[in-house]
């Protein structure tokens, strides 16, 4: 290597030493959409880089909450926007429909079948097992002030909070890999 090229790859490798040591083995995540499969892949991937000793962040916002919605909790809303909210959209893992294919509920109830066969864990089950690897989740409070949820309505989680995206945006910075779904 001529002492040009060599000069130039020390550079590159002082400014990516550089780079690396304000990050984090951590994954954030933006839970954007309210979409099974998208879900289900959010959490597959969390539970995963979790078990794999990296530190996961999920940020839940917009239609990505009603995911985390109990659907065993009734919440009495105010105004109509949070009613027709509460009423239109998903409440938990097990009303969620697919984003493509869903064919008026047919394609989703193949799909948790064919995971049922194929023992992979359904949305309830993953939610659990981030849970039990410390998958830290949190609910964007802009988001659900808008859409008119409320944190009574939320599942029972032990690592769930709510903030706003400051919160999110210090983690996004401080770690390896960001993801948006």
């Amino acid at each position: 290597m001529n002492s040009e090229a060599n000069d130039q790859f020390k550079e590159l490798k002082k400014q990516i030493d550089q780079l690396q040591k304000g990050t984090k083995d951590q994954l954030t995540m933006v839970i954007f959409s309210g979409d099974l499969d998208k879900i289900l892949a959010a959490f597959i991937i969390a539970t995963g880089a979790a078990a794999m000793n990296t530190k996961v962040k999920l940020f839940f916002t917009f239609w990505g909450i009603a995911a985390l919605r109990d659907k065993n909790k009734n919440i009495k809303k105010e105004g109509l926007l949070a009613k027709l909210f509460g009423f239109f959209l998903p409440k938990g893992d097990s009303s969620m429909k697919l984003s493509r294919l869903n064919m008026g509920g047919m394609g989703t109830n193949l799909m948790k079948n064919i995971m049922k066969k194929n023992r992979v864990p359904d949305l309830g089950e993953l939610i659990e097992m981030a849970g039990d690897l410390e998958v830290d989740i949190s609910v964007c409070e802009m988001s659900m002030d808008l859409m008119g949820f409320k944190k009574d309505e939320m599942i029972d989680y032990p690592n769930l909070t709510y903030s706003g995206v400051a919160s999110f945006f210090k983690d996004a910075q401080e770690s390896k890999v960001q993801l948006f779904i």
